[in-house]
């Protein structure tokens, strides 16, 4: 596990899109998603952003808002999905926060990824509709 550095936006971006994909979406779907996959630059400066990474090369990361108290991204790469990558980003991310002084975060889930996040102990609060896509997603809490 380590730091995002900069430069890596766009294979992060690309690691966010295939993840998303992995839930059958078809690419039309994936380009409207984009927007909101993207990692840009100011992202780095703002977000405490972390990569997992098996022999080298990132499997997954987490990003977390630490002015929002929100969990804004954890994607892990399909090949890599089932190997606990996942739970140790979500780990790495609930540790940073607790660092950085936060006592929970908000999660926007993908509906696909919700039961994820419920057997981590994440809560359901609500919903949020995704500004890209117009669909209804989960909004969940977890404590740090």
């Amino acid at each position: 596990m380590r730091s995002a550095q900069p430069g890596e936006e766009a294979a992060l971006t690309e690691l966010a899109v295939r993840s998303k994909g992995h839930w059958g979406h078809d690419a039309a779907f994936l380009e409207r998603a984009r927007p909101e996959l993207t990692v840009h630059p100011e992202h780095l400066d703002r977000w405490i952003v972390r990569v997992a990474e098996r022999d080298g090369a990132p499997v997954g990361f987490a990003a977390v808002d630490p002015e929002a108290c929100e969990l804004e991204m954890l994607f892990v790469d399909p090949a890599a999905i089932g190997t606990g990558a996942g739970r140790a980003l979500l780990r790495d991310a609930l540790d940073r926060a607790r660092e950085a002084g936060l006592t929970e975060l908000v999660i926007e889930s993908d509906p696909d990824a919700e039961p994820f996040y419920r057997s981590q102990g994440a809560e359901p609060v609500g919903t949020r509709t995704s500004w890209s896509t117009g669909r209804e997603l989960p909004l969940l809490r977890i404590r740090t």
